[in-house]
């Protein structure tokens, strides 16, 4: 009996998992990045940058000299922007500055930022299908500095930049370990959570810390599907997963799985203190 019953546990949870992977997608994947058909051109100009795309606003020498950018950033340089936590950050300067917020930060805003980079191809209007439990109002919530509230405000913004920096140790923050800013999650706790989600943000180092971009948690080129290798970086069963808003790890709040705790799991990977495997607790990854 005891033996039966250990069997069909480990097909229900077998079960459970192939229910989180997906097929592959019937759309394309770049979503909403398709901007009006547009596509790969949208954001990167084969030539030119700014100036080939049409859409240049302000003298720019370094126009598409970084990854073939091809919006304009130039409302953009050296702009102070206070994030959550008051968190302060500077842009860069140029294009050429060769930090890391240039392409993680810098050009997402040239179409994500309502204040400083007003008339770019962003329009604040929906292009994925909202799960029911995230609300009722249809305008997406990434036009950072003119959002609703005050202009100017981007205090209701997660950090990202040079001073957004992730830690080990404390109360806060996982028991992993960190050096030349590259987190190896080897700790006690934090093995535990890379066996039962993973660790898929992509942290930058910078002055041998790491720090958090727009592109550690998003990837741009993929809106609704994650690929998962079983391995080092996840315990996960390899295969493809349902994301949503260019999150790049199972993120998929459109569950319908009571007490699906795959969106808490995303955020619990740099925020290790308000973890179950830190609090002692044996909860995995529902799907």
């Amino acid at each position: 009996m005891k033996r039966n019953l250990l069997i069909f546990l480990f097909f229900l949870a077998a079960a459970g998992f192939a229910s989180a992977q997906i097929a592959a997608p019937t759309t394309d994947v770049l979503g909403a990045h398709l901007n009006y058909g547009r596509g790969c051109a949208a954001c990167h100009a084969p030539h030119s940058g700014a100036y080939g795309n049409g859409v240049a606003k302000h003298a720019d020498p370094n126009a598409g000299g970084d990854a073939l950018w091809g919006e304009d950033v130039g409302s953009l340089y050296g702009k102070p922007l206070t994030f959550a936590g008051n968190t302060a950050e500077s842009l860069p300067t140029s294009l050429a500055a060769g930090t890391p917020d240039v392409t993680g930060v810098l050009m997402c805003l040239s179409c994500h930022d309502g204040n400083y980079a007003q008339g770019a191809m962003m329009q604040n209007a929906v292009y994925e299908k909202l799960p029911w439990t995230y609300g009722t109002a249809n305008a997406i919530p990434t036009l950072l500095g003119n959002d609703g509230t005050t202009v100017g405000n981007y205090l209701n913004d997660h950090p990202v930049g040079l001073n957004a920096t992730v830690s080990c140790g404390g109360q806060y923050n996982w028991d992993c370990t960190e050096a030349n800013g590259v987190i190896s999650m080897t700790g006690t706790a934090s093995a535990a959570f890379v066996q039962n989600y993973g660790f898929f943000v992509s942290l930058t180092a910078y002055n041998n810390t790491a720090v958090v971009t727009c592109t550690s948690c998003h990837n741009q080129h993929l809106m609704n599907v994650v690929k998962v290798t079983n391995g080092p970086k996840s315990g996960l069963p390899s295969g493809n997963y349902a994301t949503m808003f260019f999150i790049r790890a199972p993120y998929n709040p459109a569950s319908g799985t009571a007490q699906s705790n795959q969106t808490a799991q995303f955020c619990r990977q740099c925020h290790g203190g308000e973890s179950n495997e830190m609090n002692g607790g044996t909860a995995v990854t529902t799907f």
